[in-house]
């Protein structure tokens, strides 16, 4: 931390969602590899058409995944391009399972929202982190 410089409460809110997009991440590449793995895990009823194929499903879960647990550990640091970056993954994450609520509409409701939280998180209170970087 500079000289000078004080951390504000708000501060704690992009760990929350340096966290959040860990265990997003994390949530993500289970997901992905149990449908790359196991294609029978996912049910899909006659009413309800998924854009793609199960394990097309999975490989962009898994490097979503990926990619948001590569993006939370940047932000735990400090790196200043990784708020921009977190922001696009979160944002792209929201829409991915905006298209997976056919197959899990609960499960997906409850990522967007935690998607939500961390852009709010990032995009209101992110200043704060690079003022006592």
């Amino acid at each position: 931390m500079a000289y000078g410089a004080r951390a504000s409460g708000w501060l704690g809110w992009i760990w929350f969602a340096a966290v959040m997009m860990i265990l997003v991440g994390v949530f993500n590449v289970i997901t992905g590899l149990s449908a790359i793995l196991r294609g029978a895990l996912y049910v899909q009823t006659g009413d309800q058409v998924l854009v793609l194929n199960l394990p097309a499903w999975g490989w962009i879960h898994l490097i979503l995944g990926v990619l948001l647990i590569a993006a939370g550990i940047a932000l735990m640091t400090g790196q200043a391009w990784a708020r921009a970056v977190a922001v696009v993954l979160a944002a792209l994450n929201a829409i991915e399972h905006m298209l997976f609520i056919p197959a899990y509409p609960w499960w997906s409701l409850i990522v967007i929202a935690i998607d939500i939280l961390v852009i709010y998180a990032l995009v209101v209170h992110g200043h704060e982190m690079e003022r006592t970087a």
